[in-house]
């Protein structure tokens, strides 16, 4: 009886040990990814900026590019100037889908997304593309090319839109628009679900050209979490799994870690006793 006790002791430790080693496995594997991200803060996009990110695509001869434009109010302006630029760096056909509610479900349409090898998202209102994309099947065919190799860009909204939790731009405590928050105040931040293709990230874009360090640090108190970047106009990084390349003309700002978070009930006031901070220009490297 003792004997058959510890055969089926050693039966269950063998078995959970199994069944976590394929976890920790199944783990890594959704974690890591074959595409890259190529997040423009804004601005100008230079031939160079832009003959970079049909380099990384690694354009094969039969492959096309895919421009999403549903973030413009002129979607068909903003394709137009794309193309424009792209067709003098690469021969690869470029097309245009601007999906709507009424074609969100349309299965070519999907399948031309999801088989595009360079997929890029314009600038614009950053609500506007993901009310079009969240919960539907577009949002699966990105994802799903992501996973199989493809580049997914966006410039200025089309930045904002690859984290999970999206800076929408709106601010709860103020009726106004602005392009930058005047103060540092808790639940003030206005976010929204993203793509997701980027996790525990919040990107801010314009970065420096507007002086959008309010409005990141706002983001950090409500993801404490999260690393903070704020990609300068004319510049951009490159995520290829947990490693960050910048290049460009400008610079990346980097917020992480902060500490000793305090806040005011009366007013919403906020203080953080220490923060680590970083500024990134082109070539260099770092992890999330």
């Amino acid at each position: 009886m003792q004997i058959k006790k510890q055969i089926l002791k050693q039966f269950w430790v063998k078995t959970l040990f199994f069944i976590i080693i394929l976890s920790v496995s199944f783990t890594m594997k959704a974690q890591k990814t074959n595409g890259k991200l190529f997040i423009i803060g804004g601005g100008i996009k230079s031939d160079k900026l832009m003959n970079q990110l049909i380099t990384i695509s690694n354009l094969k001869k039969k492959d096309y590019i895919v421009v999403l434009p549903m973030s413009s109010a002129q979607p068909d302006s903003a394709y137009i100037y794309f193309k424009e630029q792209i067709k003098k760096l690469t021969p690869n056909p470029i097309v245009m889908l601007n999906f709507d509610h009424e074609t969100v479900n349309d299965k070519v349409w999907n399948d031309s997304l999801q088989h595009a090898k360079l997929i890029f998202i314009s600038g614009g209102d950053q609500s506007k593309f993901m009310n079009v994309v969240r919960n539907t099947t577009i949002r699966v065919a990105i994802r799903n090319a992501y996973e199989n190799g493809s580049t997914i860009a966006g410039t200025s909204a089309g930045a904002a839109v690859m984290c999970e939790h999206m800076i929408t731009g709106n601010q709860k405590l103020e009726t106004k628009y602005t392009e930058t928050f005047n103060n540092i105040r808790y639940d003030n931040l206005e976010t929204a679900e993203g793509l997701g293709l980027v996790k525990n990230v919040i990107i801010d874009q314009h970065f420096l050209k507007r002086s959008r360090y309010n409005r990141l640090l706002s983001a950090l108190i409500e993801f404490p979490n999260h690393t903070g970047i704020g990609i300068d106009e004319s510049t951009a990084i490159i995520i290829s799994n947990k490693e960050i390349e910048i290049i460009g003309e400008s610079e990346v700002i980097v917020f992480k870690k902060p500490k000793g978070i305090t806040k005011s009930k009366n007013n919403n006031l906020v203080s953080i006793k220490s923060l680590k901070m970083a500024i990134y220009k082109e070539g260099q490297k770092f992890k999330i």
